[in-house]
Formats: C-alpha cells, structure tokens, sequence
C-alpha cells in the first residue's frame, strides 16, 4: 500500500525473488557464471531443469533474495538476451570487480565495458560490465566509500 512516496508493507518481503536467464549451453554457461557466482558466495545447485545459485543459509532460515537461474527456455524455442536488460551483482570491492570481470571473460563471455568509474555515475560506484555466452549483460559492481572514488 503507498502513503505518501512511502511503500508500507505489513510484513518486510524482498521485491525480487529471482532472476531467470535462458541459455542454449548449459555447460558453457556454468563455466561462465560460476566463474565470479562462487567467489561471490553464491552455492550452486544442477538439475536437469538447469542451474540454481543462492546464497547459503543456515537450516530452518528463509533464503536470501533474489536467487539466480540458468535454465534452457520452457518453450524450447533458442534462448534470446533481453535487449535493456542487465543483471547486477555487488562485489566485495574495486579488486574483486576487476578479478572476477577477467575471470568472467576467460571463461566465456565477452568484455561490454572494463571495470572503472563511469561519468553518469555515483562517484564511488566502480563497474565493470560483460556478456554470458548467450549474450545476456551483467554488471558486476562495487561502491564502497571506504575505497577511492572517481574524483580522488
């Protein structure tokens, strides 16, 4: 329910539960995303309907949102990127974006933007943008304020 620009919620929910995007490939894409989901501590799980990453929980705890899919395309029509779509995930800081962007791309995907600071910007968010091997965009960023910002 709104009140006022204030969203009032009778119980605390995540807005996104998770996050699916198709691919052709499932092994190219497992390399590919566990390439930076691990070291992000993400836990991946494989089934035959495709690739689930969460963050790990203790037993009897609500996961942690949004978790992550992998997944072939229910229709079994070739999977597509979405054109203006991005998935974003947070690094621990600017290093760790770096690493995981070159570890990203020697495991499939393609650089859409090197890890830096971009104009448009906040002057502490540092990002670093590719593309999975089925051509869907992620962004992999840090804004720490304890690390130098774009004007230091």
């Amino acid at each position: 329910m709104f009140e006022g620009h204030r969203i009032v919620q009778a119980e605390r929910r995540n807005m996104i539960s998770y996050i699916t995007v198709g691919t052709d490939d499932i092994t190219c894409a497992k390399r590919f995303y566990s390439a930076f989901m691990l070291a992000l501590g993400y836990e991946l799980e494989e089934g035959p309907e495709g690739l689930s990453y969460a963050l790990p929980v203790e037993p009897g705890q609500s996961p942690i949102l949004p978790e992550f899919y992998v997944k072939p395309t229910f229709d079994g029509r070739p999977a597509s990127a979405g054109n203006g779509s991005m998935t974003a995930f947070e690094a621990r800081n600017q290093n760790q974006v770096r690493d995981l962007h070159a570890a990203a791309v020697a495991a499939g995907g393609s650089d859409e933007g090197q890890p830096g600071f971009r104009a448009n910007y906040g002057p502490d968010f540092y990002v670093g943008y590719l593309r999975d091997p089925q051509g869907n965009k992620i962004a992999l960023f840090s804004s720490n304020p304890k690390e130098p910002g774009r004007g230091d």
